[in-house]
């Protein structure tokens, strides 16, 4: 089985890569695409120049690669995605071979968490057109970050149950501190994931958003919308 486990950014993507990556018959992969994202599109994002020289920057190898022999010769592979490096210049076909699997979040929790790590922003960057049409192409599961953070064991047993795999205790809790199967952006992104062994709890009230922070949510809304209706 092979994960494809599509999310934008800030999203409990990470939690959901350690949690997986904590079962002994699970390699992982922290977004593929991210250094050819990066080389074909030429935007500079935090510590380009580190993720260029430490990742495969070619769309076509890191295809192969998603469909290529799994590493470390475990039976399950989970890739996390991300939907807007997914551009015209990098193939997608691969994806017909894996379970598709749709992690989503409320835009307003998305955009008030991104605009702690990275100033500017614009509806590219968030994802959440780029994932519905990756939903329309492929189909999968839907699973939604606020139902896993309120209760992490029904959440992760349901979407087991739901694409043929035995749930694992492990997916549970994780070691603090980075991880081996990190991208070289980790140190950015990844501080306050760093810091936990487990799922966090239940979010509290959507963040209040104003200018145009608040047109770029009701922008994104209406595709996490159709999303959230179908989820697990």
């Amino acid at each position: 089985m092979r994960i494809a486990m599509w999310s934008g950014p800030r999203n409990l993507s990470t939690a959901m890569m350690y949690s997986f990556g904590n079962r002994s018959d699970f390699a992982v992969w922290d977004e593929p695409f991210y250094a050819a994202y990066l080389a074909t599109t030429g935007l500079d994002h935090p510590m380009r120049d580190d993720i260029l020289a430490a990742h495969e920057a070619d769309p076509n190898k890191v295809a192969t690669r998603c469909i290529d022999a799994i590493p470390a010769q475990k039976p399950y592979f989970y890739m996390k995605h991300m939907p807007h490096h997914m551009i015209n210049e990098v193939p997608l076909d691969w994806a017909h071979d894996c379970v598709n699997v749709h992690l989503i979040r409320h835009p307003a929790r998305v955009i008030a968490s991104y605009g702690e790590k990275r100033s500017e922003m614009n509806f590219d960057d968030i994802g959440f057109a780029q994932q519905a049409a990756i939903y329309d192409k492929f189909g999968g599961y839907v699973i939604d970050s606020a139902d896993i953070r309120a209760n992490p064991e029904m959440m992760l047993r349901k979407l087991c149950d739901a694409i043929g795999l035995d749930f694992d205790p492990a997916m549970l809790s994780w070691p603090a501190g980075p991880h081996e199967g990190d991208g070289i952006w980790a140190s950015h992104w990844y501080n306050a994931v760093h810091k936990s062994t487990g799922f966090a709890g239940a979010e509290g009230p959507l963040p209040e958003l104003e200018g145009a922070a608040a047109e770029l949510c009701a922008q994104a809304l209406p595709y996490y919308e159709r999303l959230a209706a179908l989820k697990l």
